[in-house]
């Protein structure tokens, strides 16, 4: 994925903001994290991953998915873009959406979905 497809894709969720942390560009959604590139490896952070499924996804694509020692008590998982599958990073979203988007603007965001 590029830059410019990762922005469209965070950006298609209501009441999503850019902003920056350590130094890479990041998106939030009322103040909470959304998601966030890490320069040093070109990887995203992915929240809203329980322990087992990020073990599941490092053994089927462990060119795209892995973690480091900072997150490893954290429900997140690592992406590496150049091999991060555009639907998949939307459904990674969109769980994190779901969690932490008021319940109007979910509601919202489906309606327009089905429409």
């Amino acid at each position: 994925m590029t830059p410019a497809e990762i922005d469209a894709i965070a950006m298609a969720f209501p009441g999503v903001e850019k902003g920056m942390s350590y130094g890479s560009p990041a998106y939030k959604l009322n103040g909470k994290f959304f998601t966030r590139l890490r320069r040093d490896d070109q990887s995203m952070v992915l929240m809203e991953v329980s322990h087992d499924e990020r073990e599941m996804l490092m053994e089927a694509e462990p060119a795209t998915f892995h973690f480091t020692a900072h997150y490893k008590d954290y429900p997140c998982v690592l992406a590496r873009i150049e091999s991060l599958h555009p639907g998949s990073f939307r459904n990674f979203l969109e769980r994190r959406f779901r969690k932490i988007a008021k319940k109007t603007a979910i509601k919202a965001w489906e309606a327009a979905a089905t429409s």
